[in-house]
């Protein structure tokens, strides 16, 4: 029952409407179902499957609102749920920035679903996670990844006459590799919509290659060099990139709180703050990472360009921010497009004469907002290259560097990667800023 078709899903939401005495009410339905496996030291640890459906009903009376969820659907069940979350409502404050729910909408027709990731089974998790272990095996390291598959649908209706549905599927997988000696680690990470897409064989052995090459790393002095991002050091559920476009908000803009605010007040759109050739923009339909087509307050999402050859062209703005200055609001995306060239990350190696491969960063954390400074620390696969070639692997760095400065200090472009929904191409940066030395690997 965990996926839905519009009409079923749509019929429950019907329901809810019909339960509500509040002024206004929303409820958003979401349902999925999900498969892993997961092994650790060459075998497998866990596997399983969940299906789980659940709704948010939101209730209003004025500008009072109240929120309660439910995972059953008989009649007796919405109505308690409805009742509850009005019941929230009368007793909550008002909310000074109260918006009314959105209208009828017209979204644009998705692209993320796949039959094929949808009719994966448990034979097809646990040949990929034999093929994954016998390539570190056969080399006489150890491996630990982790595949996750999924269908998934969300749903909306409102009192105002919005009606929302989606489908889409998703395939996420990502393996460490380690000698057995501890001193070399290799990693590779993926994720996609169709899983015809997928090979676990290629992306271990990338990482079986980076373990393999890491052991004995040779200590090199902190400081500034040219280095060569992978896309894995650059998105990440806190990644420099990810962080970038998350402070991509107007109002936060407006009110001095980011990188983006304007002395004296207002913000820095249409000023050119990055390299001639970063373009960044969402477009739900990319046929390589699509995304949702609709936001979570029912806002149609559409291709909206954030940096166009170093301006910025856009900022996001809620619905209320919007009403106060007077302009469209913006849709949250789900997914930012990084424009790139043909460059592989070997091409991007052939053409440095001095500089470090960086196979991925983690631990990030703010030092500055308002500069968008971070730190943390290189994992993984760090590596030294000298004249066009991979001369040794390095120990681990910490680093200390804002993706704005970072976009400033640009010497090529690689070709996108898909990467955490995302597409994002390899960067070679002159004068990245190392601060010390890590022992881990």
């Amino acid at each position: 029952m965990a996926i839905l078709s519009k009409d079923e899903a749509q019929a429950i939401l019907k329901k809810v409407l019909i339960f509500s005495t509040a002024d206004e009410c929303q409820a958003n339905l979401n349902g999925r179902t999900v498969g892993n496996i997961r092994y650790a030291r060459n075998n497998v640890s866990t596997a399983g499957l969940s299906d789980n459906i659940s709704m948010v009903v939101e209730s209003r009376f004025g500008k009072r609102s109240g929120v309660a969820t439910c995972n059953q659907f008989d009649d007796a069940t919405l109505r308690r749920c409805v009742q509850r979350a009005e019941e929230i409502a009368r007793l909550a404050p008002e909310d000074p920035e109260y918006m009314p729910l959105l209208g009828p909408q017209q979204y644009l027709t998705p692209v993320s679903y796949a039959a094929s990731t949808a009719a994966i089974k448990p034979d097809y998790r646990a040949q990929v996670a034999a093929d994954s272990i016998g390539l570190a095996v056969g080399k006489q390291l150890t491996a630990a990844g982790y595949l996750e598959d999924g269908a998934y649908f969300q749903a909306m209706r409102n009192s105002k006459g919005l009606e929302a549905y989606q489908q889409s599927t998703g395939l996420d997988f990502s393996v460490t590799v380690r000698t057995p000696d501890g001193t070399g680690s290799g990693y590779a990470v993926a994720d996609f919509t169709d899983v015809s897409k997928f090979n676990a064989k290629a992306l271990t052995q990338i990482a079986v290659d980076k373990a393999a090459g890491s052991r004995n790393a040779k200590a090199l002095e902190p400081g500034k060099y040219t280095v060569i991002l992978e896309p894995a050091a650059l998105v990440s559920d806190e990644g420099l990139l990810n962080n970038l476009i998350y402070s991509f908000g107007a109002r936060e803009a407006d009110e001095g709180r980011s990188f983006l605010s304007k002395k004296g007040g207002g913000n820095r759109k249409g000023e050119k703050l990055f390299d001639s050739r970063i373009s960044i923009y969402s477009d739900p339909l990319n046929a390589q990472a699509p995304s949702s087509v609709f936001d979570g307050e029912g806002l149609p999402v559409k291709r909206m360009n954030w940096v166009e050859k170093g301006v910025v062209k856009n900022l996001y703005y809620s619905r209320y921010w919007a009403q106060k200055n007077g302009v469209e609001p913006t849709a949250f995306s789900g997914n930012f497009i990084m424009e790139g060239g043909t460059q592989s990350v070997q091409d991007l190696i052939k053409s440095t004469e001095k500089g470090i491969l960086v196979t991925r960063l983690w631990y990030i954390r703010d030092v500055d907002p308002q500069t968008l400074l971070f730190t943390g620390l290189t994992r993984d696969g760090t590596f030294y290259i000298e004249n066009g070639k991979i001369k040794h692997p390095v120990k681990n760095f910490r680093f200390n560097e804002s993706p704005v400065i970072m976009l400033n200090n640009i010497e090529a472009i690689g070709r996108p990667q898909r990467l955490g929904g995302n597409l994002v191409p390899p960067l070679k940066i002159r004068d990245f800023t190392f601060t010390s030395l890590s022992d881990a690997v």
